[in-house]
């Protein structure tokens, strides 16, 4: 595919939005946490950090993440960063469309045939409706449309209501207003997590007639109704195969070379289903053709994979050399397929 490039203008507003929002205080004690985990010496981390994300679009928190400060200037250079992230979906996602995936409700109508679970929207005056649906599924998860990194995800049991008047009033005073099935996973992926649903965060771009993987992601839970980070749980990146490149890492400096609650050696995992869930992703791809750059949040189930969310900021998942060894990340991949 040729270069298209990529707008100086987006790039010299992202930095100065950045430049305006810098906490200094945040970015201090980043680079001293980096500097005590690699051996270095804080002042210099400091610079490099500064450096970088002025002249390199690399985000503080993406030097933390991937371990920059342990590598060399060819190794940095393959990963993709939330900076050049941010750039792709403004440039390949159009304005209008983005509401389609913004809004969990407006999503859900726009891929019904691909969620492949009961669900049903909270309004006034259907407080039977809403008691019929969840004493119906016996566990319900409840979201509010707007929300990011799980925020506004609840899960209740039916068993725990009492008041069916009163749990309609606080749905719809909590803006909780969509509710859906709870999903059934694999039991591969049940046999690491299977109190939290976890989901294969698949990041594509469609050309208009391809749809081209760009990296794989496998989210675990800890018990939580959400397996983002701020639930506690984590990640490890997968091969094309679906297989683990290693143990699990967040951005909070832990490390799982097993499961904290079953045991499961991250490195082991393998996504059930994976060429599945690839032409999964192309199909979903093509229904919204004027968003072109979207992180896909994909669970496997027995019967196969069902849709989640998609994301039109797909944000950024990449290795940790430091857990992982690998020293070089996607953003090759990247290149190739969307030719900046």
């Amino acid at each position: 595919m040729p270069s298209q490039g990529l707008a100086l203008s987006n790039r010299l507003r992202y930095l100065a939005w950045r430049v305006r929002r810098i906490d200094v205080g945040s970015v201090v004690e980043r680079a001293r946490e980096t500097a005590h985990a690699h051996g270095k010496w804080t002042p210099a981390v400091m610079v490099d950090m500064l450096w970088s994300a002025g002249f390199r679009q690399v985000g503080f928190q993406d030097y933390v993440d991937y371990d920059f400060a342990i590598l060399n200037r060819a190794e940095r250079a393959t990963y993709m960063t939330h900076p050049v992230s941010n750039e792709l979906s403004q440039k390949y996602d159009q304005p209008a469309y983005r509401g389609l995936f913004q809004d969990k409700v407006e999503f859900d109508r726009t891929f019904s045939t691909f969620l492949r679970r009961d669900w049903m929207v909270v309004g006034e005056g259907n407080a039977d409706a809403v008691r019929a649906f969840t004493e119906e599924q016996g566990t319900i998860v409840t979201k509010e449309p707007v929300g990011q990194a799980g925020t506004g995800v609840h899960r209740y049991h039916a068993a725990d209501i009492t008041d069916w008047d009163e749990f309609h009033r606080g749905l719809l005073e909590r803006g909780e207003l969509l509710i859906e099935e709870v999903i059934r996973q694999h039991a591969d992926l049940a046999a690491v997590c299977p109190g939290t649903v976890n989901t294969t965060r698949v990041t594509a771009f469609f050309d208009g007639d391809k749809t081209h993987i760009l990296a794989m992601a496998q989210k675990f839970g800890r018990g939580a109704v959400s397996d983002q980070m701020t639930f506690g749980g984590f990640y490890t990146m997968l091969d094309e195969n679906g297989h683990a490149v290693g143990p699990g890492y967040d951005s909070h400096g832990h490390v799982h070379v097993r499961h904290p609650d079953s045991g499961f050696v991250i490195a082991d995992f393998q996504l059930p289903m994976v060429e599945q869930v690839k032409e999964f992703v192309d199909q979903v791809a093509r229904v919204v053709p004027q968003i072109q750059y979207v992180g896909w949040d994909i669970v496997v189930t027995p019967e196969g994979p069902v849709l989640v969310e998609g994301n039109w900021g797909a944000g950024v998942y990449e290795n940790k050399p430091s857990v992982t060894g690998i020293r070089t990340g996607h953003k090759p991949r990247y290149r190739e397929a969307i030719g900046f």
